[in-house]
């Protein structure tokens, strides 16, 4: 057996119950099979694919807080710190009541390679916990927070690891954990990411991972002979990454048919209204079912749907496994020219498998939204000097990153003869600054 399916085998054995994390490995790891079986005498000596798939460290604990009733409430939260070889762990917390500790597992796996390849000094982890923020009040959220913090702040610091925003974790959750955590430490420093303006933000940090998306598949599309300008694109979700993505693509002439929340999705033939989805989702916090009100003469549809609209672009922005086998098929059918991910793994590997077979232009979510935690490092960058940078400055340093990343994607699939796999690609490039700085540090 080859000692890339050793591994593969190994982590379904040893981490049984979390598919999420097992699916994100086999990815990986068989995207990079190339790589690692002309090492592969050297790598299995060291060990080194059980060490990378093997977290640093695991933390779970108790979360306790009191709801507006009087009632004490449980939660669960997480951190896995899972890789620092190339500098402090870095990666959301997500709040969301599917988080256990696969879920986890699989974000931070796939944040180790997201990091190395925005070409800064930042390493993998992940973390959140399985409360909801919707539906609570101010004061319940701010209660959870804090109790949160109380536990995570020992494991975390500006050098050590920094968390940042994540589904369900918006600037109003960062403020309260940051204020608990320097009530806690009497530290005032970059220990979190996505912070306002007015205690250490960065400026174009809400835009980022969005913005990014786009840079990217613009110059993805460049690099094929084609130009974003007069393109269609239908985006699911409406959170954060699917606002920005549409309003960064209608500044570069995309017309945006669609969006989606976990409800149901909207159909706009004219063009999404990307300032009626802000009131709706960031002011009155609501179900996307209010967007006829604005926009009389879209169209809205229960349950999901939004692969079925025909459009030269599909960009996944919503969560995990939501572009399916039959949504491939149907994008396909449609003629859809570019897949690029704005969620972390948003397309099934089967989906996955089939787009790439059918010619269909793919960017892997780990390049394709590494804007946000890019510009999350660049946020650590102005709290270190204790500066603030201009939004122009800090966009032009994330277009910058952006354009580094598509081409350092697309130069390792050609240099292991997968030219146009950028899937591999992204995978290649990630993981041989991780693996080099390993092997500089030794056996740790």
């Amino acid at each position: 057996m080859s000692y890339v399916d050793e591994v593969i085998e190994l982590v379904v054995k040893k981490n049984p119950s979390e598919p999420e994390f097992h699916q994100a490995v086999k990815e990986v790891l068989e995207s990079l099979r190339v790589v690692i079986e002309a090492n592969e005498e050297q790598y299995r000596k060291d060990a080194l694919l059980e060490r990378l798939v093997e977290p640093e460290r695991q933390i779970k604990f108790r979360v306790p807080w009191v709801d507006d009733k009087g009632q004490v409430q449980v939660n669960t939260g997480y951190r896995v710190q899972f890789n620092s070889a190339i500098g402090p762990y870095k990666g959301g917390l997500r709040l969301h009541p599917s988080v256990n500790i696969g879920i986890i597992k699989f974000l931070g796996f796939e944040q180790i390679f997201k990091n190395s390849l925005t070409g800064l000094p930042i390493g993998g982890g992940k973390g959140g916990s399985d409360f909801d923020p919707k539906g609570k009040s101010d004061r319940e959220v701010m209660a959870f927070c804090q109790s949160f913090i109380t536990e995570l702040y020992r494991y975390i610091g500006a050098d050590t690891d920094v968390p940042a925003g994540d589904i369900g974790t918006g600037a109003r959750e960062i403020g309260y954990m940051y204020g608990q955590y320097k009530r806690l430490t009497g530290l005032y420093e970059g220990v979190l990411t996505g912070k306002g303006l007015s205690y250490g933000g960065s400026l174009a940090r809400t835009q980022a991972t969005g913005y990014g998306l786009l840079y990217l598949t613009q110059e993805l599309l460049k690099i094929n002979g084609k130009d974003i300008n007069g393109m269609t694109a239908v985006v699911s979700g409406s959170g954060n990454v699917a606002t920005y993505a549409m309003e960064k693509a209608q500044q570069l002439g995309v017309k945006v048919l669609t969006c989606s929340d976990s409800n149901g999705w909207v159909y706009d033939p004219e063009g999404i209204d990307v300032a009626a989805i802000k009131e709706i989702k960031e002011v009155k916090r609501a179900r996307l079912t209010e967007y006829k009100n604005y926009r009389p003469n879209a169209e809205y549809h229960e349950g999901r749907g939004v692969w079925s609209i025909k459009a030269d672009l599909a960009l996944p922005c919503a969560t995990q496994n939501e572009l399916l086998l039959d949504d491939a098929k149907q994008l396909v059918a449609n003629g859809v020219t570019a897949v690029c991910e704005g969620a972390n793994m948003p397309t099934t590997l089967e989906a996955t498998e089939y787009l790439q077979k059918n010619g269909v232009i793919f960017a892997p979510g780990k390049a394709a939204n590494a804007g946000g935690v890019a510009t999350s490092a660049l946020e650590m960058s102005q709290n270190s000097e204790r500066l603030s940078w201009t939004f122009e400055e800090v966009d032009a340093k994330l277009k910058g990153i952006m354009v580094n990343i598509t081409h350092n994607m697309v130069n390792a699939a050609e240099r292991y003869g997968m030219a146009g796999n950028y899937v591999a690609g992204a995978n290649i490039a990630g993981f041989e600054k991780v693996v080099n700085a390993m092997n500089a540090q030794g056996i740790v």
